[in-house]
């Protein structure tokens, strides 16, 4: 089978609500799709979900280097030996992790569509199916308490509360929103690097009665040795998600004992290949993981629920940024059932165009 051409295409979409982090206020997100074509008439799918905050992209660039860099570099070659492609695209990509993952999604899609087999299946079929948290960014109090029993009416077994700009208002908010949900519902925080060490140390502390399932991301990506000290610090475990960006960022958080837990993303490390590198690192350390994601389409999404199902350490899925997109192409990609999301029953990664 040989590599006939790439197609790139952007797709701009509005989220259905805008929301807020520590360090930004989205509205909007826009996805680069990507297909190769083959000899053989099977054509594989990818997406990228840039962010140039935490990425260094942004759809633009994605596009371009999708169009233009690495067509030439493939054009010819046989997709069902994606570690050889990947491998030759590493360093041409080094500065475009999304662009990367959305070839490896394609290469991969490829190779399940040839072998007739769900992608899960073929990387190892460790479980089908996985809980998701749902993520409610930040918002006032009384907003936040009333969405999250919104979602756990729909179904949701974990919430994800975003903060990190105000210690006394995202405390407030734990204690709340667990009065409010019952004790049977998972409560994760993520602080998006907005906190110092003391204000970790007192947001674990204030919030204690509630029993968080973790803490991510407290402190600077740039100050490492911080978050180490909060998780040598606190009882609840505390997951690295900004930190963790390439293989050796994974290697040094578990030498170092600076997380607990890692919250691997494909856009940020590269795609399906690079993840599952991650993974094996951080079983070795003993660290739990957790697949997460940007604002992505249901493709994406697919990739990263794949991932999780084929490897019996990724324990947690944050795997909910193609709820609030309008208009997603991909969007019946993966299903979700009571907070449950179930890939679909087709080759490769699961996604059918029109």
């Amino acid at each position: 089978m040989k590599i006939t051409g790439l197609d790139a295409w952007k797709v701009p979409l509005k989220l259905s609500e805008p929301y807020s982090i520590a360090y930004e206020t989205v509205e909007a997100a826009t996805n680069v799709f990507l297909r190769i074509g083959t000899n053989r008439g099977i054509q594989g799918y990818g997406c990228a979900a840039p962010d140039p905050v935490v990425t260094g992209e942004d759809s633009d660039t994605v596009h371009r280097v999708l169009v233009d860099v690495v067509p030439p570099l493939v054009r010819g070659s046989d997709p069902l030996r994606p570690a050889r492609l990947l491998e030759r695209l590493a360093k041409p990509l080094k500065e475009h992790p999304s662009a990367l993952a959305a070839l490896d999604m394609a290469l991969h899609d490829i190779l399940g569509r040839a072998a007739g087999l769900p992608l899960w299946k073929l990387l190892g079929g460790f479980r089908d199916r996985i809980q998701t948290s749902v993520t409610i960014g930040i918002l006032p109090v009384d907003e936040t308490v009333r969405r999250a029993r919104a979602w756990v009416g729909q179904g949701y077994k974990h919430l994800k509360i975003k903060g990190g700009v105000d210690v006394d208002e995202d405390a407030e908010k734990i204690i709340k929103v667990r009065e409010a949900v019952g004790e049977k519902i998972g409560l994760r925080f993520d602080a998006n690097q907005g906190y110092t060490l003391e204000q970790a140390l007192q947001f674990v502390e204030r919030t204690r009665p509630a029993r968080l399932d973790l803490l991510e991301q407290p402190t600077p990506r740039g100050q490492p040795d911080l978050m180490g000290r909060v998780a040598r610090e606190v009882p609840i475990p505390v997951m690295a998600d900004e930190s963790l960006m390439t293989l050796r960022d994974a290697f040094r958080l578990a030498k170092r004992d600076m997380a607990d837990m890692v919250n691997v993303k494909l856009m940020k490390v590269g795609g399906i290949a690079a993840a599952l590198q991650i993974n094996a690192v951080a079983r070795s350390a003993g660290l739990e993981v957790m697949v997460g994601c940007m604002d992505e389409c249901g493709l994406a999404i697919a990739a990263g629920l794949h991932f999780a199902l084929a490897r019996p350490n990724v324990l947690y899925a944050d795997l909910d940024g193609h709820l609030g997109l309008i208009g997603d192409p991909s969007q019946d990609t993966v299903v979700i059932r009571d907070g449950t999301l179930f890939p679909r029953d087709r080759p490769g990664l699961g996604f059918e165009p029109d």
